[in-house]
């Protein structure tokens, strides 16, 4: 323990000694947990419409009305022909193209039937994909108006009506930032984690006191710990920020216990800084290392289940998905934070955590190579 004790008072003055890493540490996840939960918004709104109304009348203009009164979409450019919408589209001033046909209010009063043209600019895919479903919500809330105005009083008193009440569980408001802010936590952590200890060892042989320890009697795993449990420490406290934050700011208290969320968040970071340190072990400049780590981040970021349903995945990226210790924190903590889990409903998660740790940080331990 002497020595440990010996080689944990050299990194923490190594650390502090560097400012940029201090600030890489504390500020950069404190700015980019404030900012990105902001920008990185699923809500569709704002969609940039055009209207080709080839009929104008008194429904086509209350169709428009209703469109346009939705808070989804904004009117751009009203045109004359299907055409000049396109136009507008291929210059990026429009999403969509609503064209009504002549004939619209003829043929929804006597033949009690119409069809509207929509034509989506899907180059992207999400604001396509939702502003479309929009505005069919709003054209299907349009046609049920219509018909019930159709209806001949007393004619469907004896109808069996369906009312359908739906409510949003853990969740109440349906606000973006409780499902955003606990992965880009999560993401965070591993960003400042990973690439801090990935870059660790490396400095050390690049700067030339690799060869000193070597010679020392410092035993293997003493020299990992020694490496690990800095990093371990201040991951813990940037993962404390990063809570005040989400209460602070977001309004996110976490309804689960605290004691849970750390214990998860203390294992995935051991496991994290031995994905780290395997790296650092095999790698010779930091420069190899930093690409090597923003490899392997990158396929967790993208395949962690924060912006793309794990669940709709092919079988073969869900099984890699389900491979990297980020996909397993992410939902964990979104379970404590939101949902109020405890250990029981996270313990098949933890068991993978726990198995990540021992595996990595026993194969970097094995790695390093050490001659005395």
């Amino acid at each position: 323990m002497r020595i440990l004790k010996f080689l944990l008072r050299k990194e923490f003055r190594q650390i502090f000694r560097d400012k940029s890493i201090l600030a890489m540490i504390f500020l950069m996840p404190t700015i980019q947990l404030i900012i990105m939960p902001q920008a990185a918004n699923f809500d569709v709104k704002n969609v940039n419409l055009a209207v080709v109304d080839n009929d104008h009348s008194t429904y086509s203009q209350r169709l428009i009305t209703k469109v346009s009164s939705s808070g989804y979409f904004r009117i751009v450019d009203a045109s004359p022909s299907f055409k000049q919408a396109l136009r507008s589209v291929e210059d990026n001033e429009a999403d969509l193209i609503m064209e009504i046909p002549a004939g619209f209010e003829r043929n929804l009063v006597r033949e009690g039937s119409q069809k509207l043209s929509l034509a989506v600019d899907a180059i992207n895919g999400t604001k396509a994909t939702i502003g479309g479903a929009y505005l069919s919500r709003i054209i299907g809330d349009f046609n049920n108006d219509i018909r019930l105005q159709w209806i001949q009083p007393g004619r469907f008193n004896d109808m069996t009506v369906i009312d359908v009440t739906s409510s949003n569980w853990f969740n109440p408001l349906g606000e973006y930032y409780f499902f955003m802010v606990p992965g880009i936590l999560v993401l965070l952590l591993t960003l400042v984690g990973g690439f801090l200890s990935a870059l660790n060892i490396v400095r050390e042989k690049e700067i030339g006191t690799i060869e000193q320890i070597n010679v020392t009697p410092i035993k293997k795993w003493q020299f990992i710990l020694g490496k690990m449990i800095p990093f371990w420490v201040l991951g813990m406290l940037i993962f404390t920020i990063g809570l005040a934050i989400a209460r602070f700011v977001y309004g996110i208290i976490p309804v689960g216990s605290l004691v849970t969320l750390y214990t998860f968040a203390g294992v995935y970071m051991i496991a994290l800084l031995g994905f780290g340190l395997l790296i650092s072990t095999y790698s010779d400049t930091q420069v190899q290392a930093m690409f090597v780590a923003f490899f392997f981040i990158m396929i967790f970021i993208l395949m962690s289940g924060l912006f793309t349903s794990v669940d709709s995945m092919p079988p073969w990226a869900r099984a890699i998905a389900y491979m990297t210790p980020v996909t397993h924190f992410i939902d964990v903590v979104r379970m404590i934070v939101l949902k109020g889990s405890g250990f029981a409903d996270i313990s098949r998660q933890l068991l993978y955590e726990v198995g990540f740790a021992i595996v990595l940080n026993g194969w970097a331990i094995l790695n390093y190579r050490k001659t005395s």
